[in-house]
């Protein structure tokens, strides 16, 4: 059984991941993956710094100037998609072929627009009102106001996330709250693979 957890920057979904793993559920972190695909000596440094000429340094993305390379400009920004997707896919599937004898959670911020949700069995969407959103991306060092609306821009709509999940775990709630949505949906994924 494949979960699929999702949720707008800034939404908590981080959080929720670690508790699914506290709780014993593996879980693949498609950005942790990103991140070791692109750090030091990583799989995709020269193609990147191929396609993006200095954005690397040390043997690494450097991945604020990247950011400023590829913001706002879609062009570049699927180019950069065509590279680092099918690497992380080819990450996730060795992750399955390890861990897919049960349950398993894949933690994938683009899910829904990257058409991920059709290959997962369920769901599960993190959310939190905006204004809560605002303030934890806003608190992110070196974040602007802008920087914000441009990831915005390509992240499908909260609501509509919320409309397509088969779970939603809010995270405007105390953490012990929080916690206790993440069991629901384990016992209620457990529950439906047994029946």
């Amino acid at each position: 059984m494949i979960l699929g957890l999702t949720g707008s920057i800034g939404m908590g979904k981080s959080t929720v991941a670690a508790m699914f793993a506290d709780l014993g559920v593996p879980v693949f972190d498609a950005d942790a993956a990103v991140h070791q695909l692109q750090g030091p000596g990583g799989k995709l440094v020269a193609a990147i710094e191929a396609a993006f000429p200095g954005s690397t340094a040390d043997g690494a993305v450097d991945r604020p100037k990247l950011r400023t390379m590829v913001i706002g400009d879609d062009a570049a920004i699927a180019r950069l998609e065509a590279i680092v997707h099918p690497a992380v896919a080819v990450e996730r599937a060795s992750f399955l072929a390890r861990h897919g004898d049960g349950l398993v959670v894949v933690d994938v911020p683009l899910l829904f627009e990257t058409g991920g949700d059709a290959k997962v069995d369920r769901v599960v969407v993190v959310s939190a009102p905006e204004d809560v959103q605002r303030m934890r991306v806003l608190a992110r060092p070196g974040m602007t106001f802008g920087t914000f609306q441009a990831i915005l821009a390509r992240q499908m709509p909260d609501a509509e996330k919320r409309a397509r999940a088969d779970f939603v775990i809010r995270t405007d709630t105390p953490l012990e709250e929080t916690r206790a949505q993440v069991r629901a949906v384990i016992a209620c994924v457990a529950g439906a693979e047994g029946g």
